[in-house]
């Protein structure tokens, strides 16, 4: 038998011994829809981002499972954890390291729990009907990762046989996929988690910077083995064709910015938006977002990159744009209007849970209204007003919503003149039934929103 068959065998025997209790892996209802060739399960659904670290006092998977009740209540559909791993101490940065320096792909960070700590939360979310999708780094490993002594062939390495690192990240060192021993690790090391835990899905980190032949080899293996969600931090439809479900809105979102700080009108969304129609697959699923981990630490999202009350019509765009799987990060529903520190403990403080309300209403029109779902038809409306007024319309077959929103600081009155505004709707956040009509007049505050179902 060749070294790489012996390898993938030692590797299938430290999955299946390392199982907690093998004989009730995959117990969770399994879905198999599919359509467009993603799961059925994710068309409709939204993503909350948990920093476990930073969630509660504790810090734990046990702490953060008290809150479920409440996330249910809001409306989340899916639970994308930050990485469960374990994090490198050499080259630490700060006191507790960065999430994504990983010291193990197959063990849980001590200070969140333990394997079964971790197993209990998922079978809870699932039976509540919760979706699971944990972050995972297949581009790099911490700078103490075993794999830098036992296989360091698994690495990139400079002229002196030194594993590097990538970019200014000094606390890992960047995998050498063209090494087919470790794309057959990681993947082992990626299945151990979908039979050990029986999670949904991958969100995974710089997902473009690992070879394209590795994600075309693996995750057909991964969906075999389950009917999972994959998300890839990137913003380019090359990484659909590898087989990825969703990607991210970096460009739409980057745009929001310039508009919510007055450097662009609204129509220039148009742009961004026409841009993905040409550039990506027509099945290509996106998530949207106002914050995530990264934008909140290094670039103060949502709170000062969308000031003031500018926050809320992107919010809404988020949940009812075309493509869209919307994303909610940690504390967005409070708000905590401060950057969460990376490398640092810094609870958050919930208790006010102002914008709940306002996340609960968008987030149960998105998981109930077909017009809504990712695949929906979607059309851009004309107004008197396109610098400041953005408006479209989301339909599948008798499913209608209509999206109006003032995108600037001041306050307007426009008018659409198109017929598919044509109607008996109500307004989702006032109640308010209107018989509307070509040429209604619609009257906004600054950064007002309206939407209406038909």
């Amino acid at each position: 038998m060749s070294f790489k068959k012996l390898h993938i065998v030692a590797l299938l025997a430290i999955v299946i011994s390392s199982c907690s209790n093998p004989t009730e892996k995959n117990t969770a209802k399994t879905d198999t829809a599919t359509i467009d060739g993603h799961p059925a399960w994710i068309m409709n659904n939204n993503i909350y981002e948990v920093n476990v670290r930073q969630y509660t006092a504790e810090g734990t998977f046990n702490a953060f499972a008290k809150h479920l009740d409440r996330l249910k209540e809001m409306g989340v559909g899916t639970l994308w954890f930050m990485p469960i791993n374990p994090i490198s101490k050499v080259d630490r940065k700060g006191t507790l390291g960065s999430y994504y320096a990983v010291s193990s792909y197959t063990e849980i960070n001590p200070e969140y729990g333990n394997l079964a700590d971790w197993n209990a939360l998922v079978k809870k979310a699932h039976e509540m009907g919760f979706k699971v999708v944990i972050d995972w780094v297949p581009n790099h490993t911490g700078a103490d990762h075993p794999w830098l002594k036992t296989h360091p062939d698994f690495y990139v390495q400079d002229s002196t046989g030194k594993a590097i690192s990538q970019f200014d990240w000094t606390d890992t060192r960047k995998l050498n996929y063209k090494n087919p021993a470790l794309e057959d690790s990681m993947i082992a090391s990626m299945q151990y988690w979908l039979k050990t835990s029986d999670i949904d899905g991958f969100r995974c980190d710089v997902a473009p910077e690992v070879s394209d032949s590795f994600w075309l080899k693996a995750i057909p293996i991964l969906k075999k083995e389950k009917n999972i969600f994959m998300l890839a931090e990137g913003d380019m439809g090359r990484m659909h064709k590898v087989g990825f479900d969703a990607t991210y809105t970096w460009a739409d979102f980057a745009m929001m910015k310039l508009i919510a700080t007055g450097k662009r009108s609204a129509s220039a969304l148009d742009s961004v938006i026409n841009k993905t129609d040409t550039t990506f697959p027509k099945n290509a699923l996106r998530m949207y977002f106002t914050s995530n981990h990264d934008e909140n630490s290094w670039n103060k999202a949502d709170y000062a990159t969308m000031p003031g009350e500018s926050h809320a019509p992107f919010a809404v765009l988020t949940q009812t744009i075309k493509r869209s799987v919307p994303l909610i990060y940690s504390s967005q529903e409070e708000p905590i209007l401060r950057a969460i520190p990376f490398f640092e403990k810094d609870t958050i403080q919930f208790g006010k849970f102002a914008r709940a309300p306002f996340y609960k209403k968008l987030l149960a029109l998105h998981s109930n209204t077909p017009a809504l779902a990712a695949n929906a038809d979607y059309k851009k409306l004309v107004s008197s007003a396109d610098n400041k007024l953005f408006a479209y319309t989301r339909t599948a077959g008798k499913s209608k919503v209509l999206v109006v929103l003032n995108l600037s600081a001041t306050a307007l009155k426009a008018t659409i003149a198109d017929a598919e505004i044509t109607g008996d709707a109500t307004e989702l956040f006032t109640a308010t039934k209107s018989a509307l009509k070509a040429g209604q007049s619609f009257s906004l505050p600054a950064w007002g929103y309206q939407v209406y179902t038909y």
